[in-house]
């Protein structure tokens, strides 16, 4: 088939190199504009990008695929000229409306990071380790304009184990995805099967990720403090406030242990294999830190210069 792929981060690549190993073609490739980052604010490109032009396919970067934003009318026409099969997205980021959907012969099928209807939404996997899931998955669905709400052709599980973070969720999704999608276009559409609407009952949003959310409480339970740790593990950290010093915390796991006179957020032990903290119930253990403006240390290095001792407390913060 001619195929259309939408999609923006390292998530959305990994579908789209295994899309390029396959027997189909890819007549163009959309992903959202390159962004400031870094130190320096330069222009970034997206992975998806990268991995476009390294196998020299068109890329386009509209801003909005909405009439009458800017690039919207060049976009559409564009798109409606190259006369798809189909539509493949993967975390592009960018509402694409109805028009753009039927653009397609067969429509638009969506890579989404979990089994729906639970977590429809921009921030999937996140939300399950947040949550405490022990088990997760892809959907692939047909899109529709609701959110994520199009019935699904298959989807995948895989557990979530209690030393998961969001990296290692995210990767063995991102294969995951990636491989049931070559699967599923071998014969598309298939004719043994139909994509079956979603269950009414069940439906979890996963919205996006606020500041406030990353903000540690430590009177929860050590599994729900090391759920969110995980969550947000290695970007952009969960954060706690120690000496007046917003701390990113990293490689958190649950203890479940009696606590003497210990408040939430007292440091019971400090050393270089890391930090243990007590909680609500229980304690966390923290094997890497982050201070302001520099890079995610383990304990060894972290302490140098940075005396921390047990008896210290986490603030509760506040945003």
């Amino acid at each position: 088939m001619q195929i259309v792929f939408a999609g923006t981060p390292e998530f959305a690549r990994v579908a789209l190199s295994a899309l390029i190993g396959s027997t189909h073609q890819i007549v163009a490739v959309l992903t959202q504009p390159d962004r400031p980052s870094g130190r320096g604010r330069g222009l970034t490109q997206s992975p998806v990008k990268e991995e476009a032009l390294r196998h020299g396919l068109t890329v386009l970067q509209p801003e909005s695929l909405r009439r009458p934003r800017p690039g919207a009318e060049q976009a559409i026409s564009q798109l409606e000229q190259l006369k798809p099969d189909l539509m493949v997205v993967a975390a592009y980021g960018l509402i694409l409306p109805l028009e753009v959907l039927r653009i397609a012969r067969h429509g638009c099928l969506n890579i989404h990071a979990s089994l729906l209807p639970r977590w429809r939404g921009a921030a999937p996997i996140q939300r399950a380790i947040a949550a405490g899931d022990t088990e997760t998955g892809v959907a692939l669905m047909q899109m529709e304009e609701g959110l994520d709400t199009g019935p699904v052709w298959s989807t995948y599980s895989c557990p979530i184990g209690p030393r998961d973070n969001f990296q290692t969720v995210h990767d063995r999704l991102a294969r995951i995805g990636a491989d049931g999608l070559v699967r599923l276009l071998a014969d598309f559409p298939p004719l043994q099967i139909k994509p079956v609407p979603q269950p009414s009952e069940g439906v979890v949003y996963a919205h996006k990720i606020t500041k406030t959310d990353l903000l540690i409480d430590w009177s929860k339970t050590s599994r729900e403090v090391a759920d969110q740790i995980r969550a947000f593990d290695p970007q952009p950290g969960a954060v706690g406030v120690l000496q007046e010093a917003r701390i990113k915390c990293f490689d958190a796991q649950a203890h479940d242990m009696g606590l003497k006179n210990e408040a939430p957020g007292q440091i019971i032990q400090a050393d270089e294999n890391g930090f243990l903290v007590a909680c609500g119930q229980g304690a966390v253990s923290i094997g890497a830190a982050q201070r302001p403006g520099g890079r995610p240390l383990a304990f060894r290095e972290f302490l140098n210069g940075w005396p921390v001792r047990a008896g210290q407390r986490f603030d509760q913060l506040k945003e």
